[in-house]
């Protein structure tokens, strides 16, 4: 099956490029030319990966990029006609995978595309085939519903349990509240966003050394929250 590419630029003749390019290689374009645009399409639309500006008209790419860390967790590329290291680093901290300074080489593009979706390809298939995620001297059995840290087991209810397991699946990950939610207690549940704050602090009062300085499960603030691994 063909994988599918979100192209965000203001840039026509650049947007035309890359989709020309893409498209000889089989993958499937779709392409947006503001922010707000590559918002609405990001939610309508599956994709596999996004490649998104820094500088777009009506929201900024650092914008919508936290936007869409809100619902999915599409690989994004950012990229960039700044070199400074600032917005390179302010990319990667809104949830971008990784970041490609303009002007560039389609060549490279389409490598790093294909080296993010074969690395996403593996992870996935690591996940599905190991039943014990082991995360420093974090250990959870998936098959067994049994966590223990330091050697020292701690029972979670049903929900704590999926949400961190949820979390520890996918480390470094930013997911906001409302798809949390979502992918927890799933779309027909009635409660509110806050029903996962309350199982975030919970969780954090059983796992976390000093819970108000959280070691494992970390808040970015307004965006959501995510798992720091430990090696």
């Amino acid at each position: 099956m063909a994988k599918r590419v979100l192209v965000v630029d203001d840039e026509k003749l650049i947007v035309k490029g890359i989709t020309f390019s893409l498209k000889q290689d089989n993958y499937e374009v779709d392409t947006a030319y503001d922010g707000e645009e590559a918002v609405e399409k990001a939610k309508a639309g599956k994709y596999d990966i996004i490649l998104l500006d820094l500088m777009l008209p009506r929201m900024s790419g650092l914008e919508v990029c936290q936007q869409i860390r809100g619902f999915s967790n599409v690989p994004i590329i950012m990229l960039t006609a700044k070199g400074e290291d600032m917005d390179k680093i302010l990319g990667l901290e809104y949830g971008a995978d990784d970041y490609i300074t303009k002007p560039f080489n389609i060549l490279e593009v389409k490598a790093r595309i294909k080296a993010i979706l074969r690395r996403t390809a593996d992870q996935k298939e690591s996940q599905e085939d190991s039943s014990v995620i082991e995360s420093g001297d974090l250990r959870l059995d998936k098959d067994n519903r049994r966590l223990s840290i330091a050697g020292r087991e701690i029972n979670l209810t049903s929900k704590e349990f999926e949400l961190l397991e949820f979390l520890v699946s996918h480390p470094g990950k930013v997911y906001g509240r409302a798809k949390l939610l979502e992918l927890i207690w799933g779309k027909d549940y009635p409660g509110d966003e806050r029903t996962v704050d309350v199982h975030v602090r919970r969780l954090r009062e059983k796992i976390e050394p000093d819970p108000s300085s959280p070691k494992y499960v970390q808040t970015k603030w307004g965006v959501g929250y995510y798992y720091q691994e430990h090696r």
